[in-house]
């Protein structure tokens, strides 16, 4: 794969979500209409900036951190792949742009990533994640805890 898109626009209060997957355009709406539904205890309004270019068609991982990497406000995002796109409840893969380099030491980065890198969300708690991270009210570790003790692996939101 080439170069991705620079990712322009995004304001930091908006979680970032990037479509990977374009096999099924009606699971991206449904993915979009979730994501844009209010969320917690007090409906606060969804913010959310996507990335919906076929540019980005099957970019792993790796390539969407290197591309967002220059967005130092960014702790998390969201990645709307096949499996997000395929399973009822659109689970998204949250991601941690966390790098070894951005820690003091190698504990703490494993400390840190004790949980792994990644894990599923559902679209309602796409937005409890990235609030609470971009205030620092809460770690991606202990999101990340939270979904593994999930018996499908993703986070939901109480």
């Amino acid at each position: 794969m080439g170069t991705l898109p620079v990712v322009t626009g995004h304001d930091e209060f908006d979680a970032l979500v990037v479509r990977t997957d374009y096999r099924d355009d009606q699971a991206w709406q449904d993915v979009v209409a979730a994501l844009m539904e209010p969320w917690g205890d007090r409906q606060y309004e969804a913010q959310v900036h996507f990335i919906n270019d076929p540019a980005w068609l099957e970019a792993t991982i790796e390539e969407v951190l290197t591309a967002v990497s220059s967005d130092e406000n960014l702790s998390v995002v969201f990645i709307a792949d096949r499996i997000c796109m395929q399973a009822e409840l659109h689970p998204l893969l949250a991601v941690t742009t966390l790098r070894r380099e951005d820690c003091v030491d190698d504990e703490d980065y494993e400390q840190l990533t004790e949980y792994g890198r990644e894990f599923r969300a559902i679209p309602a708690g796409v937005h409890e994640v990235y609030a609470n991270l971009s205030i620092g009210n809460l770690g991606f570790e202990e999101f990340a805890a939270w979904a593994q003790d999930d018996p499908e692996g993703v986070f939901r939101p109480l």
